[in-house]
């Protein structure tokens, strides 16, 4: 295995595990920082670190192993990406992270690029959601955190406030939109400015978790076009070095809504794995060490599910087809609605 790149992984989950894989094949070392000590990533990895974020003399050991740092999810201490900067590069840039972290700042931000989101307004008191009915239905979403629908509460009129909500936290109302569909554009962008992108993917969700995503999306050709035409927009003004997810809302009348942004690889991005020629993952790695663009080719048309909970259980005991592909993510604890695996089905 090549000593010239090692790359230091944030995270210790499924995310970081398909990571440390695709890195391993790319001939990448890696070293993994996680805040779970049962964290899968260590049965992937090269070298696993648990530590929680305080913990100076393990950010040291760290930092001076790696000589590049990416990271799995964002909700990570921006002032603790920002004290890795100071030691080794951090991709994508902890300002970013800034951003994606935050849903007001978020939604200014691709706002101001003239790109449409959902209808909002910035909440503080139950008050503010009175002056703001035109905006009802809507959702309460905590400003900062929150994720697979945690954080968010559904208001169809103002007698869905509750009375002991005290409002110590930031939030946004989002008007509900007439929703159609649900896609996502996942885009790499190298150092230089170069992007590869994939297509648009279809996504479906139940109880606010993903349960599957396609390609193609069945979505028309203006969509299209606009749905990624966007994403290198974003991606542009961040000046991103890395893999970018954009999650869109489609509208009954084919309005296309910017959703969230993700600053990183995303479980949507599953298929890529088996369904092209170069897997998300694999992208990210060259972004972030800088290997040199990669042209992305499709090999197939792909159905993407997510396995959770106690599921897997079952999945682990079957035998699939040439064209299906099991993933099994060794978590230890298959609580109800953790995701614990995904199987792809290639369709062509």
């Amino acid at each position: 295995m090549s000593k010239s790149i090692r790359l230091g992984v944030i995270g210790g989950g499924q995310l970081g595990s398909l990571l440390c894989t695709a890195a391993k094949q790319l001939k990448v070392e890696t070293v993994v920082l996680s805040d779970d000590k049962d964290g899968p990533a260590q049965k992937f990895c090269d070298h696993f670190i648990y530590s929680k974020y305080e913990d100076n003399e393990k950010l040291k050991e760290f930092t001076s192993k790696v000589d590049v740092v990416t990271y799995e999810f964002e909700n990570i201490p921006v002032d603790f990406l920002n004290l890795i900067q100071r030691e080794k590069k951090v991709l994508p840039s902890p300002k970013i992270n800034k951003i994606a972290q935050n849903r007001k700042l978020e939604k200014t931000f691709v706002n101001e690029l003239g790109i449409k989101t959902t209808d909002w307004v910035s909440i503080k008191s139950a008050q503010d959601i009175k002056k703001n009915q035109h905006l009802l239905p809507g959702i309460l979403k905590s400003n900062t955190l929150g994720y697979d629908g945690k954080g968010q509460f559904v208001l169809n009129s103002l007698d869905d406030i509750k009375k002991d909500w005290c409002f110590t936290n930031d939030y946004i109302l989002e008007k509900k939109v007439d929703l159609k569909k649900e896609i996502s554009v996942v885009i790499a962008r190298y150092s230089d400015g170069t992007m590869s992108f994939y297509e648009p993917i279809e996504n479906v969700h139940k109880n606010q978790i993903l349960f599957k995503s396609k390609i193609p999306a069945d979505i028309n050709d203006k969509i299209f076009d606009k749905a990624i035409s966007n994403a290198k927009k974003i991606s542009e003004k961040l000046n991103y070095v890395g893999v970018l997810t954009v999650e869109y809302f489609i509208a009954e009348k084919d309005e296309l809504l910017v959703n969230e942004l993700a600053p990183r690889f995303h479980n949507s991005g599953h298929l890529t794995i088996d369904a092209f020629n170069h897997s998300q993952f694999s992208l990210h790695v060259s972004c972030v060490c800088n290997l040199g663009s990669k042209p992305i080719g499709k090999i197939s048309n792909a159905e993407m599910y997510n396995i959770l909970g106690s599921e897997i259980l079952e999945y682990r005991k079957k035998k699939f087809k040439k064209n299906e592909f099991f993933y099994d993510y060794l978590k230890k604890e298959p609580r109800d609605g953790r995701k614990m695996g995904h199987l792809t089905i290639l369709k062509d």
